[in-house]
């Protein structure tokens, strides 16, 4: 996806410090005594083998193909609370970031493809019943491995990361009264209703390139606006990410080591199976 993509920022329980919180997950985390350990791989979402265990969620019906050739435009989402999951025009990559709330800069092992090849999928939830982002998550994971073929596994890694906290002048944040389950980044600016400081961390980490942990120490949601020029744009009257959260919102992103869990992909099929 390219810069003018909408990203979901439904998420998300840090996964940078404590482990993972995910919602749906299925792996087990590593051992805090013991950072270096990994999981094995697994698929993406395992059914149990006894037959008295928890049915195992998944879509009702659902259609996964290769985007038609000629037929590419702008990657679009169904909003949540629907009792569909569509995309359109979107990369493998980006259904794993869904299924997994796992930002790119945390997944290795991804194969040449991942994140050029386009599909289209649009699934039913049983009962037509309206899920959000998250709900829909073991769903996703499921729809992974059925269609793709996905196993993965998780390990612990320090990483090059930002701490977001509370610039010197105070915070200067506008307390929302709405609520929303996504924002966008646009190629000069962030924009995020209804979002909490551990959302914007996870929203930054798309921006930085790199994991971004939470310190504030402030609750609550605000609806947030960031006016700021890309790494990439060589000339722009617009001040650097860095910049515009301590001038336009009070914050600021200090450079730190964190251990992070990384998701890493044992083994992905591009071509999805049959309907």
């Amino acid at each position: 996806m390219d810069l003018r993509r909408i990203v979901l920022f439904t998420v998300v329980g840090s996964m940078s410090v404590a482990g993972p919180v995910v919602s749906g997950q299925v792996m087990v985390a590593q051992n805090p005594a013991n950072p270096n350990a990994t999981t094995p791989p697994t698929t993406a979402a395992a059914p149990s083998s006894q037959t008295t265990g928890p049915q195992v969620p998944a879509f009702e019906a659902a259609s996964v193909r290769l985007t038609p050739p000629g037929s590419r435009g702008f990657f679009s989402i169904s909003k949540p609370g629907m009792p569909r999951f569509t995309v359109r025009n979107t990369t493998l990559q980006a259904v794993v970031e869904m299924a997994f709330a796992v930002p790119r800069q945390r997944m290795e092992g991804a194969p040449n493809w991942f994140d050029s090849q386009l599909y289209d999928i649009d699934a039913k939830v049983e009962g037509d019943k309206g899920l959000t982002y998250e709900q829909m998550r073991p769903l996703l994971q499921q729809l992974l491995k059925d269609r793709f073929h996905l196993a993965i596994h998780r390990e612990m890694e320090v990483q090059k990361a930002y701490a977001l906290v509370i610039a010197k002048r105070g915070p200067k944040l506008q307390s929302s009264k709405g609520t929303s389950q996504y924002g966008q980044i646009l190629p000069n600016q962030l924009y995020c209703p209804s979002c909490s400081l551990e959302r914007l961390a996870r929203i930054l980490e798309q921006v930085t390139g790199r994991p971004v942990v939470d310190k504030t120490g402030i609750k609550g949601d605000f609806d947030i606006k960031l006016d700021y020029a890309p790494d990439t744009a060589s000339e722009s009257s617009l001040p650097s990410i860095f910049t515009a959260l301590q001038e336009q919102v009070g914050l600021k992103l200090v450079p730190q080591e964190s251990p992070s869990e990384i998701l890493v992909i044992d083994h992905v099929e591009r071509i999805p199976t049959e309907n």
